[in-house]
């Protein structure tokens, strides 16, 4: 289904009977309502960024919701939409952190292709209604990624953003590094997510790691 790696390691989840359950389940709701991201996007963060390749884990909640936004990464829009509140506010992070100018252009492609990969842990919804495929049953097949991500000898960097996504802690082994603060939204940016350097963090680890 994915083209890598992520075949093999995930082979039991995309034979067992509650994904294709929830993949039939998607299919329909498409025929009567508008879901995003397209089809073809929905596992675009495994096409993107094989597991062997995995060096950072950034977690979402689920795929933005508004027209044209969703394209099947964490976060991220294609170079046409306007950046979403909170990917504008990673940006703004982002380069305070890192402490150089960064392409805003809102397509984060190029992290997913350096080894970041941005899972979202819901990979569906419905156009207009946040978290409306939650209780699809996603969150089992994306909590299995995230252990087999665990379950590695190498040690990863998994950023967490937000109470959801913090949530996922109890899946990752102390080997790992777990960077975690408050999620981007304007809501709560200003209440401990600006100023956590989530970014020069990852690196320094990764650096330790003797990786690129």
């Amino acid at each position: 289904m994915i083209g890598n790696d992520w075949d093999e390691i995930l082979a039991d989840e995309f034979e067992s009977k509650y994904l294709k359950d929830i993949l039939n389940k998607v299919g329909e709701l498409r025929k009567i309502k508008t879901i995003y991201p397209c089809e073809e996007n929905v596992f675009r963060a495994l096409k993107e960024t094989p597991f062997n390749d995995v060096k950072v884990v950034i977690l979402g909640q689920d795929p933005y919701h508004g027209p044209n936004q969703a394209n099947g990464l964490a976060f991220s829009v294609n170079k046409e939409v306007d950046n979403p509140p909170s990917l504008k506010n990673i940006y703004q992070e982002m380069e305070s952190d890192l402490g150089k100018k960064v392409d805003k252009s809102g397509d984060l492609s190029s992290l997913a292709k350096s080894g970041v990969l941005l899972l979202n842990t819901v990979l569906t919804v419905e156009a207009g209604i946040a978290a409306s495929h939650k209780e699809l049953g996603w969150q089992r097949f994306t909590d299995a990624i995230i252990t087999k991500i665990s379950e590695r000898s190498e040690s990863t960097v998994f950023i967490l953003w937000g109470a959801y996504a913090r949530g996922k802690k109890a899946l990752i082994k102390d080997h790992h590094l777990i960077i975690e603060s408050v999620h981007p939204s304007p809501l709560s940016a200003y209440n401990g997510f600006f100023g956590s350097k989530p970014f020069s963090k990852a690196n320094n680890f990764i650096k330790q790691q003797k990786k690129s």
